[in-house]
């Protein structure tokens, strides 16, 4: 867990990339197929209208690849009255997809960092989770670029990371295990280099 992940770039960051995405048309032709090929006739009147609105949820489900976390975390207050303890962001609720099948895992993101160029506005932590989740994902992945995010950009004296998700792919095929938790995590800095600060951080996420 301690690798660093490729940093993934914001889809107007690459022309190359931008240019290489398909027309709507052909998402749409996609849908079609894939829906012939579940053995239902993408023809029929429930069925007609569905590629588009595939489509359509597709375009908020992966909203993520349009997303910068470096603007989402560019701007830091300073003015915190010398507060220099853990900040945390416990609960935050997210979704994503699975690259492997494309099928949801959700759950709970808890984020903490012990700041140093200041903070940054609470919102924006869970957006850079929302960010990162609305992609195609691995949880590993999705841990390691959300640490990495705050680590690169807020210059914190440490961060913690922690991810609980129920994965759709172990849920709905395969193992058929529903109920269980996948759990993630990862530090850097001081919470790395010293275990009461570890022992700290999850006490206060399973604090109620």
């Amino acid at each position: 867990m301690d690798a660093r992940v490729k940093p993934t770039q914001p889809a107007n960051a690459d022309s190359d990339q931008k240019a290489q995405r398909p027309s709507r048309e052909e998402a749409r032709e996609a849908v079609r197929t894939l829906i012939a090929w579940g053995g239902d006739d993408p023809g029929r009147e429930g069925m007609l209208e569905t590629p588009d609105r595939v489509l359509d949820a597709y375009g908020e489900l992966f909203d993520g690849y349009l997303k910068d976390p470096r603007e989402i975390l560019s701007k830091t207050f300073r003015e915190v009255g010398g507060y220099d303890d853990v900040v945390m962001v416990k609960d935050i609720p997210f979704h994503s997809h699975c690259e492997h099948h494309m099928v949801p895992f959700f759950g709970k993101a808890h984020i903490a960092y012990l700041p140093h160029d200041g903070v940054v506005g609470l919102s924006k932590l869970a957006r850079i989770v929302n960010a990162f989740a609305h992609r195609f994902q691995t949880q590993e992945n999705l841990t390691a670029q959300i640490i990495d995010a705050v680590n690169d950009h807020l210059n914190p004296r440490g961060a913690a990371v922690m991810l609980e998700a129920e994965h759709m792919c172990m849920t709905m095929r395969g193992v058929r295990a529903p109920g269980a938790l996948t759990i993630t995590h990862r530090f850097t800095g001081v919470f790395a280099e010293d275990v009461k600060e570890q022992d700290r951080f999850f006490a206060m996420v399973n604090r109620d």
